[in-house]
């Protein structure tokens, strides 16, 4: 539903799904090898599976939301529809922070690869947000009562890291990059979250942001502000890579093997 509701203004919003875009296809550049058949998973848009298309990759584009996955495939992104060892790619851009079950959604994608396929992913991690999560909290406090969690919880890059090997991809690596933006007031910022369909998606009933809170809130983010009177609000985008298992990867040497002591490679050399 809130992809849906973001699909016809996506591309006034999608300034972080292209930053994570293009932090994927500098990436995929970086391999040398040749992919023929790609799945992009939250295809949006459809700049990522135009540029792979682009490079003469075959893409099959899926999507949760029916707007966005016309022409393509609309699926969950923990309930792929594919048969296991259909692709040689996958990517996936600003999507799987809001996967209900990120580490099914990864075994689902290993599954769907072929052996030695890539896997490539980007999103919004932990890290992001801190100074408008920072007033929503004032803003809470100051109305009394519970304290609602506003933003649903985001992963870092360790976790990234883990949750890759869980799954059994080959060779996992996570890394993160920033971003910061600046904003006059947080009603901007609240307003791009909604356009790129990146509000909280925790169910259950949460006190609405009152007039009252509304006030708080803005007194909360603006205290925060620069010399120029803006809030450098940060993004932390994780990229994940990956590879399906496969007879030619490089593997780990047998336990044992080893020729030389670490203890003679650490000792200091002689005068």
């Amino acid at each position: 539903m809130r992809r849906d509701r973001a699909a016809d203004r996506f591309g006034d919003y999608s300034f972080l799904r292209d930053a994570i875009v293009e932090g994927l296809l500098d990436r995929l550049d970086l391999v040398t090898r040749r992919f023929e058949h790609a799945l992009d998973l939250g295809t949006a848009d459809g700049s990522m599976a135009c540029a792979l298309r682009d490079r003469g990759i075959e893409v099959v584009a899926a999507d949760a939301g029916a707007r966005f996955a016309a022409g393509g495939i609309q699926c969950d992104e923990d309930r792929l529809p594919f048969a296991s060892e259909s692709f040689d790619l996958i990517v996936s851009a600003a999507i799987l922070d809001s996967v209900n079950d990120l580490p099914g959604a990864l075994v689902q994608c290993r599954r769907a690869l072929k052996p030695d396929g890539l896997f490539l992913a980007g999103f919004v991690g932990a890290g992001s947000l801190p100074r408008l999560k920072k007033a929503l909290l004032a803003a809470d406090q100051a109305a009394g009562g519970a304290v609602p969690q506003r933003v649903h919880p985001l992963i870092d890059v360790r976790a990234a890291g883990d949750l890759l090997t869980r799954a059994g991809f080959a060779l996992p690596v996570a890394d993160s990059e920033p971003l910061d933006v600046g904003y006059a007031d947080p009603f901007r910022l609240m307003t791009d979250l909604r356009g790129m369909a990146a509000t909280n998606l925790l169910q259950g009933v949460r006190p609405p942001l009152t007039r009252g809170r509304l006030v708080h809130l803005s007194e909360a983010f603006g205290a925060q502000a620069g010399a120029d009177g803006r809030v450098r609000e940060r993004f932390e985008l994780v990229f994940m890579t990956g590879w399906s298992p496969g007879p030619d990867q490089p593997q780990p040497a047998r336990r044992g093997s080893g020729k030389t002591s670490l203890a003679e490679a650490l000792r200091p050399p002689s005068e």
